[in-house]
């Protein structure tokens, strides 16, 4: 597997990288500090089958180990949504293509052997994440297959994987993230302009949110008055038409994730149609900021001490980075290559971590981003099309 190598004492003294000139980047071009820990992510290859983890460190950054994955050798699975459980010890994932269902797998972290065979979920799981204390995986299923209609959310009970129930959500439901104290789980309805709460407890729908363009504000939950039920676009069924496009004829916002902050007071969900985040108020239930991002928001990160948010722009090949208490982007930095998907930041908010597609045969990369500097400090080769990420953990050099 290739690996790509930044040597910080380099970026210091010449400020270039193997990418070219730091200050082509950004705007910013002041020293980069190496990092005195060395910090490991997993990343899905998604038209690869691999998963792979990552180490970046004061030496650079490498793939530590790649995993095969996948049932059918003569089909792509397509590693989607990752997850590592709270204590560190086993990683999930969710496998989204199918025939045309999905899996869900728990792998032993370390080894990243498979604990048990794959279970069934519904068409085509995506994001996942898992309660506080480990018990329970929430996956939505984002269901790409036949005709636009209603979707669910699979809930696993971890310790012997057993799918306990599907919650009917919403159509086309994505990014999906838990609240900090593990009672409610929010996620986003791209053809329905949605963004839905379910309890965690109850394992059902507690609130709706419309993000509809001039529209933002509660709904009742009522699903039945709030799915799209489109008619077919006249792209619908062509293959190059991308899930994004296709939501984007239908909805005004087409929401691609919901991320709570740190303190669980806040919730920013990604306008990918409408290039803008908003922040709702999660007690209130109502719209406070709406903040102007790059071309096509994708996926969202706070930063653990609650002051930045990250922004990958799946459109635009870059990254914003807001201060979050003037609501202004402190940043906007372009990736290594095309097609931005997931972002995860890590413990100190010192670094976030970008899975970046690429186009066709092109290898994905993780991109490093020091959000101090603001500035990209390096970029990991990875299988095609980089997809889910998730941060595992990390350790201080003495």
């Amino acid at each position: 597997m290739a690996r790509h190598f930044r040597v910080f004492t380099a970026l210091v003294l010449i400020g270039v990288s193997g990418a070219g000139m730091l200050s082509a980047q950004t705007s910013n071009d002041a020293p980069v500090e190496p990092p005195d820990a060395d910090y490991w992510v997993y990343v899905g290859a998604e038209s690869a089958d691999f998963i792979h983890r990552v180490r970046f460190g004061p030496d650079g950054g490498e793939v530590e180990q790649t995993t095969s994955i996948g049932r059918v050798p003569t089909e792509v699975e397509g590693p989607h949504g990752l997850v590592v459980a709270p204590d560190g010890e086993h990683l999930y994932m969710t496998t989204g293509h199918g025939v045309p269902d999905g899996h869900l797998w728990k792998f032993h972290v370390g080894p990243d052997t498979t604990v048990a065979e794959p279970i069934l979920l519904g068409r085509f799981p995506a994001t996942i994440d898992i309660t506080p204390d480990g018990l329970y995986v929430f996956g939505v299923n984002f269901n790409l297959h036949g005709a636009m209609a209603p979707s669910t959310m699979s809930v696993v009970y971890t310790p012997s994987m057993v799918e306990v129930t599907q919650i009917e959500l919403c159509t086309m439901p994505h990014g999906s993230r838990m609240h900090p104290r593990g009672t409610y789980v929010y996620t986003v309805c791209m053809m329905d302009d949605q963004l839905v709460e379910v309890n965690t407890s109850t394992f059902t729908v507690s609130r709706r949110f419309s993000v509809a363009a001039g529209e933002e504000g509660s709904l009742p939950d009522a699903p039945e008055k709030h799915h799209a039920h489109p008619p077919a676009s006249p792209h619908e069924h062509e293959p190059d038409v991308t899930p994004e496009e296709l939501a984007a004829h239908h909805a005004s916002c087409s929401p691609t994730w919901a991320q709570p902050e740190p303190a669980g007071r806040r919730l920013y969900v990604a306008c990918n149609a409408a290039d803008h985040v908003l922040e709702i108020d999660v007690e209130n239930w109502t719209l406070l900021r709406t903040l102007p991002s790059g071309r096509g928001p994708y996926n969202l990160a706070v930063s653990p001490d609650g002051r930045l948010l990250v922004v990958t722009l799946k459109q635009g090949d870059a990254v914003d980075v807001f201060d979050l208490e003037s609501g202004e982007s402190r940043a906007r930095i372009p990736t290594s290559t095309r097609v931005v998907h997931g972002v995860v930041v890590s413990p100190d908010s010192r670094y976030a971590f970008v899975s970046v597609e690429g186009i066709g045969s092109e290898p994905g990369k993780v991109d490093v981003f020091d959000l101090q500097a603001l500035q990209r400090v390096a970029d990991i080769e990875v299988g095609q099309q980089a997809s889910g990420i998730d941060f595992l953990r990390m350790q201080p050099r003495h």
